[in-house]
């Protein structure tokens, strides 16, 4: 079975407390399994959202969605803090938690910012997971002595069950990070064969490892009742968003009705991607809605 999810609708925290419960109430009604969404400290324009204290609202408001990091920027926190934080919020919602961890580098002053040289980041996210990961265990860990100097560190409550880390990342690196030291690899903007590629790597990289794969692959999606008004939805969002034209997203975008976008999604399931993390564009939240709980559907007869 997959699992499919959508990222936390635009403009929720300008809604009033009831809206917001009744539109995440809306997404667990139509068999919706998780909300998703990213975690940004700063871009330039100043603008972010921290991935942690989002998911801890969104699963105060409402408990019978599931609740999927993607991506954490843990270079730019100390392994300590991150694994308290994860685990306060596992504590709280226990079984729903899944983290992706990722090096970002969206916007190379976000990473400046936070006093963290962008040329080590890469380092920096392996060094702190292997730290968050044994804490996260019950386990007490020391400082790498380059970037840390902490000695003696001890998370308790162990979070029960434990939190799926998942790496994300398109690099060689990021593959190897994800076999060695993730439970799966979370995708973004590649081909069904890639991806398919992609987690015979990061199983082979782990091999050895007693590990239950979670797969996982984040895409926008276009909702209409044509490819071509489905297009015009996630186009003009996309754009806004990322500041740049929507031609190089648009091969990896399915636009059209829950049929379109199901056969789309079909191959990257059959090569082993077990999460869908999707945000989806239309012309109305309530079709947003139902499109991909009818996706989930047609993906899990």
């Amino acid at each position: 079975m997959v699992a499919v999810g959508v990222s936390v609708p635009w403009g929720l925290w300008s809604l009033p407390p009831d809206e917001q419960r009744r539109l995440l109430g809306r997404i667990a009604d139509a068999g919706i399994d998780h909300v998703s969404t990213a975690d940004h400290v700063s871009f330039r324009d100043g603008s972010g959202m921290d991935g942690l204290v989002t998911l801890a609202a969104v699963g105060g408001l409402e408990p019978r969605l599931d609740l999927q990091l993607g991506v954490y920027l843990l270079a730019l926190r100390h392994p300590m803090v991150a694994a308290r934080q994860i685990a306060t919020l596992a504590e709280a919602a226990p079984g729903r938690l899944t983290v992706g961890v990722g090096v970002g580098g969206d916007d190379r002053h976000e990473v400046e910012v936070c006093d963290v040289d962008p040329a080590t980041r890469g380092r920096r996210t392996d060094v702190a997971l292997e730290m968050v990961r044994p804490l996260l265990e019950g386990r007490t860990v020391d400082g790498d002595g380059e970037f840390f100097a902490f000695r003696g560190g001890r998370i308790q409550p162990v979070p029960d069950p434990p939190v799926p880390l998942v790496v994300g990342g398109r690099s060689d690196a990021a593959l190897e990070r994800a076999g060695r030291l993730g439970d799966g690899w979370l995708a973004a903007w590649c081909s069904p064969r890639r991806f398919g590629e992609a987690v015979e790597r990061v199983e082979a990289a782990g091999a050895g490892r007693d590990v239950g794969w979670r797969h996982g692959l984040q895409l926008w999606l276009g909702v209409g009742e044509s490819p071509v008004e489905g297009r015009s939805h996630v186009a003009e969002t996309m754009e806004r968003f990322y500041r740049m034209s929507f031609e190089p997203f648009e091969r990896y975008t399915p636009c059209g009705r829950a049929a379109d976008i199901a056969e789309f999604l079909q191959p990257y399931v059959d090569t082993g991607a077990t999460t869908l993390n999707l945000t989806p564009c239309g012309p109305d939240r309530a079709t947003e809605i139902e499109t991909v709980a009818e996706v989930k559907r047609m993906l899990n007869p």
